[in-house]
């Protein structure tokens, strides 16, 4: 054996072992999370975490320091989660006399615990994925400042970024907000937290802005932490920089800290040296800088709390950081440095416009700190700072803190900002869309989303998060309007009940809510993880195929507090029995999972089939499982708007991102598919039919390419496009080979713009053995094709009468219908797509005033 190959199988080898390791870790975790979660909530121990345990800071700890010191919540014991060694060792030396505080190291098994158990969860950030709160848990979510920037679904791509912080809201008892501009704009507006978010919004202010309110003994130990820090002061008033953290924006740290050392030496020099300027960093730039001599004579400490730092500051540099916020209860100047506020506006992009700032905007170091000099020895204030401190900073009176322990400790009301979130009247509805893989079910869900009055309805969408679970472009396809909840991370629970779980899904007959405690138990915190205490009142499995997503919503809570449980809605896109037990390769592959999702249709008030015929069979066939007045229809929607644009793209932009990709790495082009390469060659000599569909045996492509042959051998100018993936694929393009067509017929695997290639065929057709209501042939009828589909039950109100040509079950009657169409035999299909989309809409009314 050669050395190389010895080195690759040692390499293989001890991944599988750090593979093993790594699911062994996870395994121990959930079993002490599970431990844990069955013992008793502690009802006096308040669990403290800050930016993810970078230290004790920000609203947490004035929090922290006020219950402490206050004799009313004497009785409380404080666990600080930590990451920080440096944190841990200064919180273990200031409290070494108090046994009422204590640490944990974040992500470690005690931290698990005290998660679990702590009766006071007090966040500025977020909690884990696998985090889900407990009954008798009551959990505050500060945040840590009031936006500039875009925030929650207001950012690009910002529904997938927020999936974690929109969970922990969503569990959160209480919201705190610096102002109502933060409430409105970020918490109820960018997070979308409007009618469904049933905790209180705090806007009382920020409890670490009353840290500001330095005495002179304050003031001076603050300068002589920074003296021992290294940074020289002497008797000089401090300006303190402070720019935010722009993420992937830097793609290098190094390059960053070069750039920032330089903009530090130019800003000092524009103040003058009367004034010393100290650098106040995000927590993720800390290491580098401090790790620069010249950085680190003017680094602040992360051991001095921010707020405590602008209390001592006589005046700000910041970008785009919220610290403005804060530092505008000081009446103190701020100057804006923004060197790249267009890239920056265009790409996070933020909520009001840089040159409407409270204090001078400029690109140049050296020119902003000669601003902010000015400022300082006495130039008129900033024309637009009082109006701007009235509105974001209303509250700042040094009794926040108070104020806020009132209201969450003490329960206090009246008198006190804390209010519900608000509600305009629509009716909720959360619908579960499948797994977003590119078929019939996702072009459904995304055309149902589309269509639903959004004035009248407030939408939520469920979708799985998994890495490569969802299509960028997609989910680009999801309305603005409708809310994105993904359920991140996993269940909690023992091994043993996840099993038992998992033996109920296998024997098909998984539990129902209530029949028994374990079971009840497992799915409400299930429940509570992903959507925390949202309500809706109709909520809807619209994939129909996920045992775990079918129970997950049976398990949604009453629509208010001792009001009626929400209408539960499930779909059936096909035969759903034909569904069960249809094999792929000789394995019944969905035989358990639906015969599990049979068993709890009784528990759902409508079962909704896509065509009035499926309604009748599944009616029928699957009486045993659901009374028969349950049975509904809602036809699919079809977005006639995205197949007419779909249609119109030229063939060349099918490869247009793929050839970007390869340029980019500097390789060579592959060349065209062969299917590619004769659409671009034909000068209308050929007769193109398509069809597209995944490659399962309920499509029966087997009997089309056998009925194709038999065309082409009469018509050698026929061709067919077979468009979509599967498990078939292999096996259909050898029965291609086979019957020596392929140079004739074509597999041109899943497209992302299918549309294009039915505008460039001259007929649709469709070999199924059955279907739900197929929305390609629909999609073929808006692109104005030809139909010729076999017989099955959902295929005669699919179109208007006459609209298809509809042949037998049989090799002989569909090659015999495509020659008719060769023969001009078959008109083109025609739709009044106003007319179908106004019934089905109809229909699913009806659904949602049942």
């Amino acid at each position: 054996m050669s050395l190389s190959s010895s080195a690759r199988r040692l390499g293989s080898s001890a991944r599988r072992l750090r593979s093993t390791a790594r699911r062994l870790k996870r395994a121990v975790d959930a079993e002490r999370i599970a431990f844990w979660r069955s013992r008793p909530v502690r009802p006096d121990q308040v669990l403290y975490e800050s930016f993810a345990g970078n230290g004790m800071l920000c609203n947490p700890e004035a929090i922290f320091r006020h219950l402490l010191t206050d004799p009313a919540y004497a009785r409380l014991t404080h666990v600080w989660a930590l990451a920080d060694d440096d944190a841990i060792e200064r919180f273990r030396a200031e409290f070494a006399g108090d046994r009422r505080v204590s640490f944990v190291r974040r992500g470690s098994a005690s931290y698990r615990q005290a998660l679990a158990v702590s009766g006071w969860l007090i966040n500025n950030a977020t909690f884990p994925t696998w985090f889900s709160k407990r009954e008798g848990q009551v959990y505050l979510n500060t945040w840590h400042g009031t936006p500039l920037k875009l925030m929650g679904f207001d950012m690009p791509s910002g529904a997938v970024q927020s999936a974690n912080t929109l969970r922990n809201f969503l569990m959160s008892d209480y919201l705190l907000a610096a102002n109502p501009f933060m409430a409105e704009t970020m918490y109820e507006g960018a997070y979308r937290l409007t009618n469904v978010y049933p905790g209180t919004l705090i806007e009382e202010g920020y409890p670490r802005i009353d840290r500001q309110r330095l005495d002179a003994a304050a003031e001076a130990a603050v300068r002589a932490e920074l003296e021992g820090s290294g940074v020289v002061l002497g008797d000089k008033p401090i300006v303190l920089f402070a720019p935010t953290w722009r993420g992937t924006s830097f793609d290098d740290p190094e390059d960053n800290i070069d750039e920032l050392a330089a903009q530090l030496a130019a800003l000092q020099a524009g103040v003058g040296d009367d004034r010393v300027v100290v650098l106040k960093t995000h927590q993720i730039v800390h290491a580098h800088a401090s790790a620069r001599p010249e950085l680190a004579r003017t680094l602040a400490p992360n051991s001095i709390p921010s707020n405590v730092l602008l209390g001592a500051s006589a005046g700000l540099v910041t970008d785009y950081s919220s610290i403005f916020f804060d530092y505008l209860a000081t009446g103190r100047p701020i100057a804006f440095f923004t060197p790249d506020a267009d890239l920056y506006s265009s790409g996070r992009g933020t909520y009001m416009p840089l040159d409407t700032l409270p204090g001078p905007v400029a690109d140049d170091p050296a020119e902003t700190g000669r601003a902010l000099g000015a400022l300082l020895d006495g130039a008129d204030p900033h024309p637009q700072y009082a109006s701007w401190a009235e509105r974001f900073a209303p509250f700042e009176d040094g009794g926040v803190t108070a104020r806020v322990i009132d209201i969450v400790f003490g329960g206090a009301r009246e008198g006190y900002r804390a209010r519900p979130t608000a509600h305009d009247g629509r009716k909720r509805l959360l619908v579960y869309l499948g797994g977003m893989k590119p078929n019939g079910i996702t072009t459904s869900a995304l055309n149902l989303l589309g269509a639903i009055d959004h004035t009248r309805y407030d939408v939520t969408a469920l979708l799985p998060r998994r890495r490569l679970s969802t299509d960028p472009l997609t989910q680009a396809r999801i309305p603005a309007e409708v809310r994105q909840v993904f359920r991140v991370g996993g269940m909690n629970g023992s091994k043993a009940v996840h099993l038992r779980r998992r033996i109920d899904e296998w024997r098909g007959a998984p539990r129902t809510p209530g029949a028994e405690p374990w079971h009840e138990e497992l799915w409400t915190a299930e429940w509570m993880r992903v959507f925390g205490d949202a309500r809706f009142d109709w909520v809807a499995d619209f994939s129909g195929y996920g045992p775990v997503w079918t129970t997950l919503l049976l398990h949604a809570p009453a629509v208010s507090e001792g009001g009626p449980d929400p209408v539960r809605a499930i779909w059936m896109h096909n035969e759903m029995a034909s569904d069960r037990e249809r094999t792929v390769n000789g394995k019944a592959s969905m035989k358990r999972g639906l015969g599990a999702v049979f068993s709890m249709y009784s528990e759902y008030d409508q079962l909704v089939s896509v065509s009035h015929q499926l309604t009748e069979l599944n009616r029928i066939e699957l009486a045993e499982y659901a009374p028969a007045d349950r049975f509904r229809t809602v036809r699919n929607f079809p977005d006639v708007e995205h197949v007419v644009r779909g249609a119109r793209r030229p063939l060349s932009e099918f490869f247009s991102e793929s050839d970007a990709q390869y340029e980019a790495a500097d390789r060579e082009i592959p060349p065209r598919p062969a299917w590619y390469e004769a659409l671009q060659a034909d000068e209308g000599e050929l007769r193109w039919f398509v069809t597209v569909g995944r490659l399962s045996p309920e499509k029966n492509h087997a009997r089309l390419i056998r009925s194709f042959l038999a065309v082409h051998r009469a018509h050698p100018e026929a061709r067919l496009l077979i468009v979509g993936g599967g498990p078939l694929q292999d096996e259909l393009q050898r029965q291609i080979d086979d019957a020596g067509l392929d140079d004739a017929a074509f597999l041109t695997g899943p497209q992302r713009n299918p549309y294009a290639l039915l505008a460039a065929s001259d007929c649709f057709v469709l070999s199924s053995l059955y279907e739900g209501q197929p929305m390609v042939l629909i999609e073929a009828a808006i692109c104005g094709l030809p139909i010729v589909s076999t017989s099955f039950g959902s295929v005669y109100g699919a179109l208007p009468q006459g609209a298809i040509r509809i042949v037998k079950q049989d090799d002989d009657a569909l090659a015999a219908g495509m020659r008719a169409v060769l023969d001009g035999e078959v008109p083109p299909a025609s739709l009044d797509t106003d007319a179908y989309r106004a019934d089905v809409k109809a229909e699913f009314e009806a659904l949602l005033t049942d």
